[in-house]
């Protein structure tokens, strides 16, 4: 039927492509299987069985004994058993293999549908299980083509392209075809039966990679990115932190004269970075969270999360910043709600615009202050 070339075609595959035999083997008998019955006869309980070792498919049918025969096609009678071995009973199962003429040509128009089948399913695992160890990694690629809004990058990967949609993009941002382009690997996307990587621009762990790459205290874990948000083409705000009460976390990020973080906001356009410490203590995170604005009082809440920070009169916009983005920022940063407000809406605090340290202690025990911002 299928000669031993075929055999051995498969031990070329499993060679060159390190694609395990049984792979398409058991494949194989399934599909021929399923041909036989539907050429020869659908009711028919049948198998094929491939051995690699001797080069040769073979058919088996197999019926059930029984004393009275109701489908010939799945039963045999005992007497009819007994004359091919006696010692067959009710019950028992005979099998036998088929010698059917002209199943040559099937088989092998099947078995070739089917290896190609196999082995485009095999080349796309590897490629998708390539993908999956770059998940949430910073890659390199190559931009191939662009419709519409979608931008299809090169990841030097074959059967499968990354794809950078609109909202995964920085705004503003021009691309050019053959341009080498830095991303973050998102996730893998199932689409009319075809896969491709989703990749981002946009998002925080984008710029979270890329202050890896360029701070070897962030990549070795001796400096610890507590968190990072962002919004794409504006503002990124990132706390950091370290056990080591020597190292200078935020010095590290900027680099000597601001080199290694200059590198990420070129990366980003020009996109504004604000590096904080993290502090467990509230009050703390929140004012270093709110820079570049300088918070004259700080009152937290622990029991809701939320906090009021008070500003000079003149810092007020940029406490809030543009549409409220440096305050909505904070408070993701932090996890706290923030309310801002300037300090001539709270006359009785009796803050001094000159006094450089700010409070930290939820010193709210002034109820005419309470009714100043009620």
């Amino acid at each position: 039927m299928i000669n031993k070339d075929f055999f051995q075609a498969l031990k070329d595959l499993e060679e060159q492509k390190g694609i395990n035999q049984e792979y398409f083997i058991e494949a194989l008998e399934t599909a021929l299987t399923s041909a036989y019955k539907k050429n020869f006869g659908e009711a028919k309980s049948a198998f094929v069985k491939l051995n690699p070792e001797k080069n040769t498919i073979k058919i088996y049918s197999y019926k059930t004994v029984v004393n009275e025969v109701l489908d010939s096609d799945k039963e045999i009678s005992l007497a009819e058993a007994k004359l091919i071995k006696k010692s067959y009973k009710v019950g028992d199962v005979v099998q036998q293999e088929e010698t059917t003429k002209n199943f040559g040509r099937i088989a092998a128009q099947t078995a070739k549908q089917v290896v190609m089948q196999r082995l485009r399913e095999a080349e796309r695992n590897k490629v998708m299980d390539e993908v999956n160890t770059k998940q949430d990694e910073l890659v390199t690629g190559i931009i191939r083509r662009i419709e519409g809004d979608n931008v299809y990058v090169d990841l030097g990967m074959t059967q499968i392209e990354g794809v950078l949609a609109l909202k995964d993009q920085i705004p503003g941002e021009k691309y050019k075809i053959n341009d080498r382009i830095k991303v973050v690997v998102k996730n893998i996307r199932d689409k009319y039966n075809m896969s491709y990587v989703q990749l981002s621009r946009s998002s925080a762990s984008f710029v979270k990679k890329l202050f890896e790459l360029e701070v070897p205290e962030i990549a070795n874990g001796e400096i610890v990115i507590k968190n990072i948000v962002r919004e794409a083409g504006y503002r990124t705000k990132m706390s950091v932190y370290s056990d080591n009460k020597s190292l200078d976390c935020i010095g590290a990020c900027i680099g000597n004269k601001g080199m290694r973080v200059n590198e990420i906001v070129n990366e980003l356009n020009g996109e504004k970075i604000d590096i904080i410490p993290y502090s467990d203590v509230p009050g703390e995170y929140i004012v270093s969270a709110l820079s570049p604005a300088t918070v004259l009082y700080i009152h937290t809440n622990t029991e809701d999360k939320t906090s009021l920070a008070v500003v000079p009169d003149d810092k007020l916009s940029l406490a809030i910043g543009k549409s409220g983005q440096n305050v909505r920022l904070a408070a993701r940063l932090t996890g706290w709600k923030i309310d801002v407000k300037a300090k001539s809406a709270v006359p009785s605090l009796n803050l001094d615009d000159s006094n450089s340290e700010n409070n930290y202690d939820n010193l709210f025990d002034n109820e005419d202050a309470f009714d100043d911002l009620n």
